[in-house]
C-alpha cells in the first residue's frame, strides 16, 4: 500500500536532547504497528536523528519516514560552555523549524497532517493542531509526579515564593507530593526568567489543552497523583515503557573525576562484579589503574542495553540525576538504585526523589567512598536490601498488570491509537 493510499498522517515532533527523542519514537513504532493504515512522520533535528534512527529498524515499517528539521544553531557558531546554550537556541527556533518542514512535507508527498503527536515541551503544537483542525497529542517522557508539580507552578510559587527560602518546606498541600521538599525542586520550576523555564511553563499552561497526554509510565506508581491529574486533563493515559551492580550515568552527564574515584574504589574494596557503561574517554583514563585492579570481576564498556534481561540480578544504580527511565527499569527489573542526583536542563529529580523514598531508596548529591560502601552494603544486604526489592516488587507487580491483555496500559494505548487516527476514519 503506497503512502498516498494509506489513510491518515500522524506528525510526530521531538524534543532533540537527553532521553526524549528515543521513547517518542518507540511509541511512533508502536503505533504504526497497530495502526498500518496510517503514515507517520518522525520529525527530528539531524543531530539527534543520526544518534537515533541506526538502532530503530524503520526499515520495518512502510509506514514511518523521519525528517530532520533546524537545530536553530548559526552557521559557524562557536559554543560559549553553558550547558543549556544549545537548548536555548533550539527552543528559539521553534515553532518556525517545524512549522516550515512540516508544509514542505506536505507539499512533497500531498499528505496533510491528521494529528500532532509530540513531545510535550512542544506547547506550541497545540496552537499549530488548532490551526490545522486536528487533535493535539501530548507525550509526557516522564512519570506523573513531575508533570504534576509543573502544573502547580503557579500555587508553587505563591505558598513558597519565587525563590523557595524555606528549603525544609514540604509541599504538602499538592496531592500525592508531601514528600517532596522545596529544597528538591528544580531550578526551572521556581525562576521563570529563563528560555528553557519560560517554556516548561507554557507547557503547564498548554497542556490542559490537549486532546490527550500520554505518560511514559503505569497507572498505580503514584495513585493520588494520577487522580488529580485526569481531574485536570481532558484525557490521560498511561504506557508502559542484587548480585551484579550496573552502573551508568546517563547521555548527558557524568560525575567530577573525584566522585568517579571514590565510586571506583568502593567497588575495589567490596569487590562486588558490576558492568559499568562508561563513555567519557578522558575520565576513563583517570581510572584505568583501578578497573585493572577489579578486572577478576567487573567490566567497563562503552555502551550496554538500556534495560537488561528483568530475569538477571542486577542491583541497579548509580544513574544520572534519578531519571524517570531508570527509575522505571528498576521496578520492571525488581533492583533497589543508588543515585546521584544532578542538575540538568529538564530536570525531574524532585518527582523522583520523592517516589524513591517511598520505595527504600536513597539519592544523594555527592559520591565518597565510605558513603558508596555504606549504599552498597545496604541495597547487597539480606535486611535492607531485601526489604527494598520487596518494597519494588509491589510495583512491579502494578507494571506487569498494567501491560496484561486488559490492563490499564493496554487499554490506555488501543484508546491512543482511537485518538491519533479518529481523522483518518472520518475522511
Amino acid at each position: 500500500m503506497s503512502a498516498q493510499q494509506k489513510k491518515g498522517h500522524v506528525v510526530a515532533f521531538a524534543f532533540p536532547f537527553g532521553s526524549h527523542p528515543t521513547p517518542l519514537l518507540h511509541l511512533v513504532q508502536r503505533l504504526a504497528a497497530a495502526a498500518p493504515g496510517v503514515n507517520f512522520s518522525y520529525f527530528n533535528t539531524a543531530e539527534s536523528n543520526q544518534k537515533v534512527l541506526p538502532t530503530a529498524d524503520l526499515k520495518s515499517y512502510d509506514n514511518i519516514k523521519a525528517y530532520d528539521v533546524e537545530d536553530g544553531l548559526p552557521e559557524g557558531y562557536v559554543f560559549s560552555g553553558n550547558p543549556l546554550e544549545r537548548i536555548e537556541l533550539f527552543v528559539k527556533s521553534t515553532p518556525d523549524n517545524f512549522r516550515r518542514r512540516l508544509e514542505e512535507v506536505v507539499e512533497e508527498t500531498g499528505l496533510k497532517a491528521s494529528c500532532l503527536l509530540t513531545d510535550a515541551f512542544l506547547w506550541f503544537s497545540v496552537d499549530m493542531a488548532a490551526e490545522l483542525g486536528i487533535p493535539w497529542v501530548a507525550f509526557w517522557t516522564a512519570g506523573p509526579a513531575p508533570i504534576s508539580l509543573h502544573m502547580y507552578t503557579d500555587v508553587i510559587h505563591s505558598r513558597l515564593g519565587q525563590n523557595a527560602q524555606n528549603q525544609d518546606q514540604t509541599l504538602d498541600f499538592l496531592p500525592g507530593l508531601s514528600a517532596i521538599h522545596a529544597s528538591d525542586l528544580p531550578h526551572e520550576l521556581l525562576h521563570l526568567d529563563q528560555p528553557f523555564s519560560r517554556l516548561l511553563y507554557d507547557m503547564s499552561l498548554a497542556l490542559p489543552r490537549a486532546t490527550a497526554v500520554v505518560l511514559n509510565s503505569f497507572a498505580g506508581i503514584d495513585p493520588d497523583v494520577e487522580t488529580d491529574l485526569k481531574s485536570k486533563l481532558k484525557r490521560s493515559s498511561t504506557h508502559a515503557a542484587a548480585s551484579v551492580a550496573y552502573i551508568s550515568f546517563g547521555t548527558m552527564l557524568t560525575p567530577p573525576p573525584p566522585e568517579l574515584l571514590a565510586l571506583a574504589e568502593a567497588l575495589e574494596e567490596k569487590q562486588i562484579p558490576y558492568l559499568w557503561s562508561f563513555r567519557d574517554d578522558s575520565k576513563r583514563q583517570l581510572l584505568q589503574p583501578l578497573f585493572r585492579k577489579t578486572g577478576s570481576v567487573g567490566k567497563v564498556v562503552e555502551w550496554a542495553p538500556q534495560t537488561p534481561n528483568p530475569g538477571a540480578s542486577f542491583g541497579r544504580g548509580f544513574r544520572d540525576a534519578l531519571r524517570w527511565n531508570s527509575v522505571v527499569e528498576s521496578i520492571t527489573g525488581g533492583v533497589p538504585m543508588i543515585c546521584r542526583r544532578f542538575r540538568r536542563p529538564d530536570d525531574k529529580q524532585a518527582a523522583c526523589a520523592g517516589r524513591v523514598a517511598d520505595w527504600g531508596g536513597r539519592g544523594g548529591r555527592r559520591f565518597s567512598k565510605s558513603g558508596m560502601m555504606t549504599a552498597l552494603d545496604v541495597v547487597m544486604s539480606v535486611g535492607e536490601g531485601k526489604k527494598m526489592r520487596e518494597n519494588i516488587g509491589r510495583l512491579r507487580e502494578c507494571a506487569s498488570r498494567a501491560v496484561a491483555e486488559n490492563g490499564s496500559s493496554t487499554e490506555n494505548f488501543k484508546s491512543l491509537v482511537d485518538i491519533v487516527t479518529s481523522s483518518s476514519h472520518q475522511e
